[in-house]
């Protein structure tokens, strides 16, 4: 008899165990799928989280209501998806960076109201990986989380819309080239990056300037290089960044 329960007691211990270990994976993969809602608003954190939680199986493990207490929450808890408004009160585009400069496994997802192409374009360049706007359909809000947890991008039409009416297309733009060094220019290479936005050609730049065709060439690889750019709309996008030239001239300027 006390065989018997020296054995029971075994396979209730070993049980008990193997348990504890099911349960503790389960949970790390439920974490490596979890996900923060950062908003200062209530009322779009209720909802977003009444959506999501109706629609998809993905655990919301906190809500955030500024910049410090998601960096507390991504401290106490292992996640892998925020989805964030970075434009409410408490919260700005730098937290953005910030994390993933910490931890390179953040998936960010940005729901925001309407913004300027410009400003879509630096949360891209700070890590954002999906964006959809506030006022998108329901069906689209959970298809973005859904396939930033697959490692997939995500824009929804709008987004999609407000970048291309700006003439920048997201998928010529080496985001994992940019970094926060401060960009050193020469005054011929500012000169040459207006006129690169203005719409000159090479050879019509080594017009104006007075120089070779091929001296414009290796200008243009250099000024690529130093900003982290692939090609004409990567440079376009920093001469309207830093004022050098008006945004409102490729928004508004009439076909030719």
């Amino acid at each position: 008899m006390k065989l018997i329960f020296t054995l029971f007691k075994t396979i209730y211990k070993i049980l008990a165990y193997n348990l504890k270990v099911y349960v503790s994976l389960f949970r790390i993969i439920l974490n490596k799928m979890a996900l923060i809602i950062a908003d200062s608003n209530d009322l779009s954190r209720v909802g977003l989280r009444s959506i999501l939680s109706s629609q998809t199986s993905i655990p919301i493990v906190g809500e955030a209501r500024d910049a410090q207490e998601l960096e507390n929450q991504l401290a106490s808890f292992d996640v892998s998806m925020i989805l964030i408004d970075y434009t409410s009160p408490g919260f700005d585009i730098d937290i953005i960076g910030k994390q993933n400069a910490s931890n390179k496994k953040y998936k960010f997802i940005a729901i925001t109201p309407e913004q300027s192409a410009q400003t879509l374009v630096d949360a891209l360049r700070s890590g954002i990986m999906s964006y959809v706007k506030k006022d998108c359909e329901l069906s689209e809000i959970v298809n973005a989380v859904l396939e930033t947890q697959k490692g997939n991008k995500f824009f929804c039409g709008q987004i999609l819309e407000t970048i291309q009416k700006a003439q920048i297309d997201v998928n010529d733009l080496d985001f994992d080239s940019f970094s926060c060094d401060a960009v050193v220019l020469s005054e011929r290479e500012n000169e040459i990056i207006v006129l690169i936005a203005e719409g000159f050609t090479n050879n019509q730049i080594a017009e104006e300037l007075f120089l070779s065709n091929h001296t414009i060439t290796t200008h243009r690889k250099n000024i690529m290089a130093k900003l982290g750019v692939k090609n004409t709309a990567g440079i376009v996008m920093y001469a309207v960044k830093t004022n050098l030239v008006s945004p409102n001239k490729y928004l508004f300027a009439p076909n030719t």
